[in-house]
């Protein structure tokens, strides 16, 4: 029962970023069903997935993506119907596979549940589980533990039913041999470069070829419309800084929330489990209870057995070989039955039988850490900058609405709505329609202000929200409607294009033409680089592109020479000298390749799973863009 999420880093992986990433991925929704009945994205089967729970995918999708890319996050990408059609691909697969979970019975108990969240280290407090840190963290993005906790369970369901195939992959041995052979394959090679800059002096290009390329090119030469502009840009952050906290609004919180400061108690307990199905029959329980009547009597008469006892008799496989030991335990963490019985117990004392909905335990207390309050100088910086955050997002709610509408009342001045909020009126570099460029011109704010409305009419765009917490106004103050540049503007940029192109030609076809003398047995004299030795992982400074021909070529003879264009430089000739296949030395490394290839075939095995599992699915689409399968 316990042994389930011992090693689930991945899984974990996945619950903390519920937590971390902006939005919660899973709203009410999708544990209520609550609004309208035709007011659902999708439905897979009886499963509906809501308007809401897909908006909430996006925004969790999104936040990964800013995660991932830092500085080269671009806003525009969340609204690409590519991104758009995988995340409702994955919401469906999802639904699928707890559907699927279900049929088979598969089960997730709630100590499963509570042994996971508590190995997650954002609920912990000096390396263990704090409820009130997890009721916190979960407060602060909107979720409260039962939505939570759904979601958790429902994550575990996934990857049980997903692990049954994924863990379970084969690959023979022939098969990894032969994968090492070629993964760490050497090759010894040199190359030649022939650089298109050689020939850049031989490139002729007329006035009749410039005007020639600008007539049948003139889409590369359009430029969008553009706009200059002024704004304000009202955030919470900026609120932040504003904000003053004084000490005795630090000291009540404190002692109003002790809570929050300090340790719970910790009881280390170990029991023993005999099963009983809830929905099993009057006599299937009793038998339960019975067995379990006797194992209690056998440690009353000598508590040293109960080890041995919970080693032999137990059904928890997670605890049972550790003679019941289920480690330390706070408040919380296990069903309502079990934990009071934990709570009311004295040091080395054994319960009476408690009944849960897993059945019949017998519970041993073997040891009490005392709860530990921080003191107040401890907690002081952290309460202080809960309680700027809490009085910053409380303010930016109020200006919020009222912004806004200063924003719509006042429409040609942004100057009333900066004063509103202590902020200033800025101006923007040239904007380009379409184009996305930094933090604040995302798609929405630009679709804002390339209006006629705001382009023509020179009014202010209703605030925009262009990240978290963070709105935009904006007035157009220039405008440039779409154009192609002038020739006369770009005569040069196309002339060096041009000059480019026949240069690189000029290289290629050199190349090309030693590269046959080379492979008819001539030997003419070529500056060729240092010789080094190259595997498909390690290739120095070599271009990827390059490497990957180099050992696509079938070099059985050496030596071997092969020619491939490169966009940067012109012509690269490579000669390989010689190839030496890898070999598998040892069995960790074929243990290594092993568990690697596994894990291959089981995921191609699982996505067979759900394809089929799709195909056979009645499943429908209710979003712009976004297709069944």
């Amino acid at each position: 029962m316990f042994s389930f999420v011992q090693e689930k880093k991945r899984l974990v992986q996945i619950i903390f970023a519920i937590i971390v990433l902006p939005f919660a991925l899973w709203g009410v929704e999708s544990y209520t069903n609550s609004g309208s009945s035709t007011n659902f994205a999708a439905t897979v089967n009886d499963t509906k997935i809501s308007q809401q729970e897909y908006k909430n995918a996006l925004r969790q999708h999104e936040g990964r993506l800013r995660q991932q890319l830092g500085e080269r996050f671009d806003p525009t990408l969340i609204q690409s119907a590519e991104i758009q059609r995988e995340v409702m691909a994955s919401l469906v697969s999802q639904k699928l596979m707890l559907e699927k979970a279900r049929e088979l019975n598969l089960l997730i108990t709630d100590e499963q549940v509570a042994k996971l969240i508590g190995g997650i280290e954002v609920f912990q407090s000096e390396g263990k589980f704090d409820r009130a840190q997890y009721e916190s963290n979960l407060a602060n993005q909107g979720l409260s533990p039962l939505m939570f906790e759904a979601r958790v369970r429902d994550e575990m369901l996934w990857q049980q039913i997903q692990n049954a195939y994924a863990l379970n992959g084969f690959a023979s041995r022939s098969v990894v041999e032969n994968i090492i052979r070629l993964n760490e394959q050497q090759r010894t090679v040199s190359v030649h470069p022939i650089s298109f800059q050689s020939f850049i002096g031989q490139a002729k290009v007329d006035e009749d070829a410039l005007i020639k390329y600008y007539n049948q090119n003139m889409q590369e030469f359009q430029l969008g419309e553009r706009a200059m502009v002024e704004y304000v840009k009202f955030s919470m952050d900026e609120l932040l800084a504003k904000i003053d906290v004084d000490t005795e609004e630090v000291r009540s919180y404190y002692n109003e929330h002790q809570a929050e400061f300090g340790t719970p108690e910790e009881r280390q307990v170990a029991h023993i489990l005999v099963t009983s199905d809830a929905n099993g029959t009057q006599m299937q329980q009793e038998d339960a209870k019975e067995k379990a009547e006797q194992l209690l009597q056998q440690i009353k008469k000598d508590p040293s057995k109960f080890t041995e006892l919970a080693k032999t008799n137990s059904q928890d496989p997670g605890s049972a070989e550790k003679g019941g030991d289920l480690g330390f335990i706070v408040r919380g963490m296990m069903v309502k039955p079990f934990e009071d019985a934990v709570f009311a117990l004295q040091n080395d004392e054994i319960s009476e039988l408690v009944k849960s909905d897993f059945g019949y335990h017998i519970i041993k207390l073997i040891a009490v850490k005392p709860s530990k309050a921080i003191p107040f100088e401890q907690a002081a910086n952290e309460i202080s900058r809960k309680i700027r955050g809490q009085k910053a997002l409380k303010k930016y709610a109020e200006l919020a609405e009222e912004f806004n509408n200063t924003v719509y009342e006042q429409s040609d001045t942004l100057k009333p709505a900066a004063e509103l909020i202590g902020g200033k009126v800025e101006r923007s570099e040239w904007l380009t329609n379409g184009t996305s460029t930094g933090d604040l011109w995302t798609t929405n704010m630009l679709q804002a202000i390339f209006t006629d409305e705001i382009t023509q009419g020179k009014r202010n765009t209703s605030a925009i929200e262009v990240a978290p917490n963070t709105l935009v106004a904006a007035r157009v103050l220039e405008y440039k409607p779409t154009e192609v540049q002038p020739f006369a503007e770009i005569k040069d940029s196309i002339q060096l294009k041009l000059m480019h192109e026949q240069a690189f030609n000029m290289a290629a076809e050199q190349g090309k033409e030693i590269l046959k003398n080379l492979q008819d047995g001539d030997k003419p004299k070529l500056s060729w680089g240092p010789v080094q030795t190259i595997t498909r992982a390690k290739y120095g400074s070599l271009d990827a592109m390059l490497v990957q021909k180099i050992f696509q070529s079938n070099a059985q003879k050496t030596p071997y020479y092969i020619g491939v264009e490169d966009n940067a430089q012109g012509y690269m000739l490579v000669r390989i000298d010689a190839v030496k296949d890898g070999v598998a030395t040892d069995e960790e490394k074929l243990q290594r390749y092993s568990q690697q290839l596994r894990q291959i075939t089981g995921d191609e095995m699982f996505r067979a799973y759900l394809a089929d599992a799709r195909e056979s699915a009645a499943i429908k689409i209710n979003i712009a863009d976004t297709n069944t399968e």
